[in-house]
């Protein structure tokens, strides 16, 4: 089925099954269809009030309210250039000064022909990039066509304009390909949604910049493209404490996107070290 994934269905769902009457038919659906009724519902804890629980976690042994730290840390860009759309991210996530992982996929598949990438809240980027995943299917299947990289950033800017000021944190590029050529187009948390040809979002966005401004022309080679995003992307992470680990690059052409390469920044390191000695 089209919406089987879509609507979580069961694989043991039993289409030839008969039932007695319609509120049968309901709550066999209901047990079977994870996201039927509201698939966008947030998951709560099951208590009654989770404001009112979750005072109970925020106190040392001392009684002493703990000062949470949700600062984050990250770096990823993209851009447009004759031969389609760079994408390019680290792999770190941070929690204030904690290194939480480095192994962090911050590039994520909207469909074969769309990226999202991830900066802000890790829960918040992965959750609404995957209901905008689910909302551009539901356009191919309504429309019968691809959605356009316009149209499927403007969705996700739609949704978190809805809700601005609850609390979200979310920094992305939506990059793609559609019949108007390659698109790129920069969404946050408070519903802004700007076009563009070059973007970097992150707290090492001003050190990829750098490295940007002096190589990127839209005449660029695929190879010299590759190599602009991931000299970028490690130059970020040798100055940032935030930003780290690997180094993915993504490109994205007419023919869909594919992954160009998979590198530690420490390995970029002594090889740029290596070059600069020559």
């Amino acid at each position: 089925m089209a919406l089987e994934a879509l609507c979580g269905v069961s694989p043991n769902y039993g289409f030839g099954q008969r039932a007695e009457n319609e509120n049968d038919i309901l709550n066999f659906i209901s047990k079977n269809s994870a996201n039927l009724s509201c698939h966008t519902q947030l998951a709560l804890p099951p208590v009654r009030s989770p404001i009112d629980a979750f005072k109970v976690f925020d106190k040392d042994e001392h009684g002493k309210r703990i000062a949470l730290q949700f600062n984050k840390g990250t770096t990823t860009l993209a851009f447009r250039y004759q031969g389609g759309v760079i994408v390019a991210v680290d792999s770190r996530a941070t929690g204030g000064s904690f290194i939480n992982s480095n192994e962090v996929e911050k590039i994520i598949a909207i469909n074969d022909y769309l990226l999202g990438t991830m900066a802000g809240g890790a829960a918040d980027c992965v959750y609404w990039e995957r209901i905008l995943s689910e909302r551009c299917r539901i356009y191919e299947l309504r429309n019968r066509e691809r959605i356009s990289v316009a149209a499927a950033s403007k969705l996700l800017a739609n949704i978190m304009f809805n809700y601005k000021g609850m609390g979200l944190s979310l920094g992305v590029m939506i990059a793609g390909y559609d019949k108007r050529g390659p698109g790129l187009y920069y969404v946050d948390s408070d519903g802004n949604r700007f076009p563009g040809n070059v973007f970097s979002v992150g707290s090492g966005a001003t050190y990829a910049y750098g490295v940007l401004d002096g190589g990127y022309k839209y005449e660029l080679s695929d190879e010299e493209a590759y190599d602009l995003g991931q000299r970028a992307i490690y130059h970020a992470t040798h100055r940032d404490a935030y930003s780290g680990g690997l180094i993915r690059v993504c490109h994205i052409t007419q023919a869909g996107w594919k992954l160009i390469s998979v590198q530690d920044c420490t390995d970029l390191h002594y090889k740029y070290q290596d070059e600069k000695m020559v």
